[in-house]
């Protein structure tokens, strides 16, 4: 267990339809994701799988079913987490589902710097893959006008964290994130079959290679500097030519730095 990622806790209390499923675990609760509701990986038990359960109310409930969904489709098309139980109710929901094998590309990055390059490649070719499913076989949304309407109902609401915003944001309000996503409008967009949120922690490799990726709830059709966006920034973190070498092998041969910042605006807003 990483400390620094999540901390043990004790069971919460399931539907008795999951009840069985969860029976036996020890528990950790996730302290990196910021969904808004509450992540928990179930390890410990032997002979078997760990699990990962996710639990919210209200808004935060409607995002985990909306997940449960996209979930299950994007299992068709690349290597994701299979769903074990799911329950919903008027205002709760909870999704649990079998943990994906190996490590975070976060932590292989961090654990492995004479390996970065390798890593990286695998994720360029990962999310290559992921942008060449076809889009008439996706049924879901996320392009920039959808998003941009939820920012603006998220950012109307008072849901939004400015103290959580990258550090070249630190000090900035909402309305000034939004301000200056506006400023970049209009944009050509490109669409492809988007993650939505593929960052280092929602993508796990095995052996080099990666094998799958979680956090499925911003999955649909969105311009493809949705994905590049959020994981050049999160390289950033480790080496600026691991952002380089990431366009190169993905196949842009320059970045569209209006595209990348427009995205990483929008971002803050999540």
């Amino acid at each position: 267990m990483d400390p620094d990622r999540e901390q043990a806790c004790a069971a919460i209390s399931v539907p008795a339809s999951l009840s069985p499923a969860v029976l036996g675990y020890e528990w950790a609760r996730d302290s990196v994701g910021e969904s808004g509701g509450a992540v928990y990986r179930l390890h410990g038990r032997s002979g078997v799988p760990d699990l990962f359960l996710k639990h919210g109310r209200g808004s935060v409930a409607s995002d985990i079913t909306d997940e449960m969904v996209r979930l299950r489709w994007l299992a068709k098309h690349v290597p994701a987490p299979a769903v074990e139980g799911f329950v919903a109710t008027q205002d709760e929901a909870w999704l649990l589902m079998k943990a994906l094998p190996g490590q975070t590309a976060y932590q292989l990055l961090e654990a492995h710097p004479d390996a970065r390059v390798g890593i990286v490649d695998a994720l360029a070719a990962f999310l290559r893959g992921l942008h060449a499913i076809p889009l008439s076989a996706c049924p879901f949304t996320s392009d920039h006008a959808y998003r941009l309407a939820q920012a603006r109902e998220r950012i109307d609401a008072g849901l939004i964290d400015e103290h959580d915003f990258d550090d070249e944001r630190e000090g900035w309000t909402a309305e000034q994130v939004w301000d200056a996503m506006q400023r970049l409008l209009p944009m050509q967009f490109d669409p492809v079959v988007t993650h939505g949120d593929f960052s280092l922690d929602n993508i796990l490799l095995l052996g080099g290679d990666v094998i799958g990726c979680i956090d499925a709830g911003r999955v649909g059709v969105a311009d493809r500097y949705q994905d590049l966006a959020i994981l050049w920034r999160d390289l950033g973190q480790f080496d600026q030519a691991l952002q380089d070498r990431l366009l190169v092998q993905y196949g842009i041969a320059g970045a569209d730095a209006g595209k990348l910042q427009f995205h990483l605006l929008l971002d803050e807003l999540f």
